[in-house]
């Protein structure tokens, strides 16, 4: 019971330092302006030949508020999410959940989660695949929340730790399977 409260505690903290970002408009931006948020992935020329399947490199530029934003294929799906370093699990809307297959029976709503909009309901899911560019990674444990308490998708430490590394470097994180 204790873990679940820390694991919980944990989720509910990224959320309140999170969620504002989403809601924030900056408008001080020009309607013209091309996105800071660049992505480029690409296969990892340097792996030994042999080794077993191509290892994937993955390079995502920080946005105006310093976050690092791509698009994801989460179950097949194409899913916009944000990488959050301080996110124990991937968390993702219900209204996102049904789209990636996940049926009203499969989601059993039983943990309580206190986010930056007040306290929600939130299940566990096993996600088959999350990839992002050349970097695919199977069975991601996640948590989905009901749709007034998260808007965006984050992609949590359950999919990172699965990477052989991970770094911030120059305003880019480099992800590397």
């Amino acid at each position: 019971m204790l873990v679940r409260t820390v694991i919980f505690a944990s989720i509910a903290a990224v959320f309140a330092t999170q969620v504002p970002s989403f809601l924030a408009t900056d408008r001080t931006r020009p309607e013209s302006a091309v996105s800071a948020n660049f992505v480029s992935g690409s296969i990892d020329p340097a792996q030994a030949p042999g080794a077993g399947a191509a290892s994937g490199t993955m390079r995502l530029r920080a946005d105006a508020q310093g976050h690092y934003t791509g698009d994801f294929k989460i179950n097949g799906k194409t899913v916009q999410g944000m990488i959050d370093t301080g996110a124990t699990y991937v968390a993702l809307n219900e209204n996102l959940a049904r789209r990636l297959g996940f049926s009203a029976n499969q989601l059993d709503f039983r943990y309580a989660v206190n986010t930056a909009n007040g306290q929600t309901k939130a299940a566990h899911v096993t996600l088959d695949r999350v990839e992002i560019g050349g970097i695919r990674v199977r069975n991601v444990e996640a948590f989905v929340l009901k749709d007034d308490a998260l808007s965006s998708t984050l992609v949590g430490m359950s999919f990172l730790q699965k990477l052989a590394s991970y770094s911030v470097a120059d305003g880019s994180l480099s992800l590397k399977q």
